[in-house]
């Protein structure tokens, strides 16, 4: 549980820890947060526009920023969808934002899933970044599950400076990400 400002946990906390781990000689060796990217797709969007206008409505309250509306790049004729039609909706925090919208997922969000056990572990994309996905937005404490029309997934990506995922890793299971522990030993 963290339990005081994931700025200042970084801060005084995860530098020296990362920096004794992986011999950096530089702060600015210590690899930090970029951004945190957050992505609701609503393919339903292209029979029922109102759908869309509760995701954006959804995104904004969850993040406490406006989202964009990203839009169809060509036309796809079996999902009966055109260049230029809404499918979907995101917002990119940065700042203080992001540092606050990261606390609320590790501490409220995650523990509220049904059988937590842990994120997975091998969601990085090779470069540092972490993906990752939830299967419905009514986990969140500003939304209403009553005032929910249709369950929507989120995707949340995390952009750091690291240049490896063992970098990445440490980096977020030092702020407080709660990863799957992983049984090597297998039972006999």
């Amino acid at each position: 549980m963290v339990t005081k400002d994931l700025k200042k946990r970084y801060e005084e906390d995860v530098i020296p820890a990362l920096k004794k781990k992986f011999g950096y000689k530089n702060i600015h060796e210590v690899p930090k947060l970029v951004k945190v990217v957050v992505n609701m797709g609503v393919g339903e969007a292209v029979q029922n526009v109102k759908i869309l206008d509760s995701a954006v409505e959804e995104l904004s309250k969850i993040t406490g920023q406006k989202p964009i509306v990203n839009r169809a790049k060509k036309s796809i004729a079996t999902y009966k969808l055109r260049k230029g039609m809404p499918i979907g909706t995101s917002v990119t925090l940065r700042g203080p934002r992001m540092y606050d919208f990261l606390q609320k997922v590790m501490c409220i969000v995650l523990p509220r899933i049904r059988d937590f056990r842990g994120v997975n572990d091998r969601s990085f994309d090779g470069r540092g970044n972490y993906s990752l996905g939830l299967k419905e937005q009514a986990l969140f404490p500003e939304i209403k599950y009553d005032d929910v029309e249709t369950v929507k997934g989120l995707d949340i990506s995390v952009v750091t400076t690291a240049t490896t995922d063992e970098e990445a890793k440490a980096l977020l299971a030092e702020l407080g990400m709660p990863f799957r522990k992983r049984q090597t030993e297998q039972a006999a």
